[in-house]
Parts: C-alpha cells; structure tokens; sequence
C-alpha cells in the first residue's frame, strides 16, 4: 500500500515553482539566438524562396518550446498530457527541402535547452554550429560546383555522333556521367550529369559543339530539378 501510495503521489505531483527571472533570462538569450539564426538562415540557405518568411518563425518556435518544456518538464501527469494533446495535433507545413528541417530542429533544440535550464551546454552547442554553418558557406562560395542535367539533341545529316558529344564533354566539364541515349536514323539524343564550376563553361561547350553541328539543340538543367 505504501508502494501505491507513493507511486500515485509521483503521478500527481504538482510542478516545482519557476523563477520568473530565470524564465526572462532564458527569453531574452532565446531572442537573440533566434536574431542571429535567422540571418544566418537568410545569407546561408541554399533556398530561392521564402528565406524572409520562414525564418521569422525561428522565436517564435523556440519560444514555444522552451515554455512547454518549462511547464512540463517536473510533472509526469503534465507530460503525459502533453503527449495525448500532440496525438490530436495534425501538422501539416510544407517542408520542401531538407535544409528548412535542420534548422527547424536547431531552433527546437535551442528552445528545448533553455526549457530544461541548461544554458551554457545550449549556448555553446548553438554557437558550434552556426560557426560550421558559416564556415561551410564561405568555403563553398570560393569552391563552389553546380550539378547540371545536359541534354544534347540533333537532327539530319549534320547531327554530331555521341564520341564528338562525349569527348567534349569529358574536355570540359569536371565530371560526367552519361545516362541516356538515344539514336535513330534522323535524329539523335544523349543526356549527361555534370559537374561545372563556372559558367563559361557551359557556353565554350555550346560553341564547341556548334562548330561540329551547327544545329544542335542543348539545355542545362539544375540536376536538383529531378
């Protein structure tokens, strides 16, 4: 009986008092974390749009969740409630890249923190990872290469022969890998993923390639696109 006794009263155990100072402590560092993630976001992200928009979430996010983890971190009763309220919750946001949900994970990280009162492991983790964010950025500007899809299309009695396609393509571009072909009596098409760092190169290929065959047809397209 003792046993049930304590067990119920660890169930109904009313939370520990929460310093309202701690609490405007925690805010404010919250906010400016946030500042910071959100122009981190805005300069670094490799998303065309929306930047502005999404990263304005950034407090609001981590400001829910340190408070939720303030209520409910010292009551099991709480927690388990929390649980069953989430279960009817359907959130249904668009992530379109996989890059909006690591920071969305960093920013409930950094809430989740400060709601368990655990200031300097959080501010010193959050830190460590903006300068890996930032580090990474700068050094990918200075060596920065885009994945392209080539298609290189021609026709009639003019139209280049897949050797003449692969071997200038293999002259001028980093990397290549060819993943389509096809060829009939008038026409012939071939498709390869490459790798370029400038885009002079795309237009020295396209001279190249004319100079053999005048008119063939080629696009690049972002190899994210597929």
């Amino acid at each position: 009986m003792d046993k049930w006794n304590l067990f119920q009263r660890f169930l109904i155990t009313e939370s520990s008092h929460i310093s309202i100072w701690d609490f405007l402590i925690n805010a404010v560092i919250i906010l400016v974390l946030s500042f910071i993630l959100e122009w981190t976001y805005r300069h670094c992200a490799k998303s065309l749009s929306g930047r502005r928009a999404f990263a304005a979430n950034f407090f609001l996010i981590a400001f829910t969740t340190m408070l939720i983890i303030s209520i409910v971190k010292s009551s099991l009763a709480l927690s388990l409630g929390l649980v069953g309220a989430l279960s009817i919750v359907r959130f249904r946001s668009a992530i379109k890249e996989p890059e909006e949900l690591a920071y969305l994970f960093f920013t409930i990280g950094v809430g989740l923190g400060f709601g368990a009162d655990q200031r300097v492991v959080t501010i010193v983790g959050a830190l460590i990872l903006l300068a890996v964010i930032w580090v990474r950025f700068l050094t990918s500007k200075k060596t920065r290469r885009q994945n392209l899809y080539l298609t290189v299309s021609g026709n009639g009695s003019g139209k280049p022969t897949l050797g003449n396609i692969d071997g200038l393509v293999q002259e001028i571009f980093k990397a290549s890998k060819l993943v389509r072909f096809d060829e009939t009596t008038d026409l012939i098409e071939a498709g390869f993923w490459i790798e370029t760092k400038e885009a002079n190169d795309l237009q020295q290929f396209k001279s190249r390639l004319n100079e053999i065959s005048p008119d063939t047809r080629i696009s690049f397209v972002d190899n994210n696109s597929f």
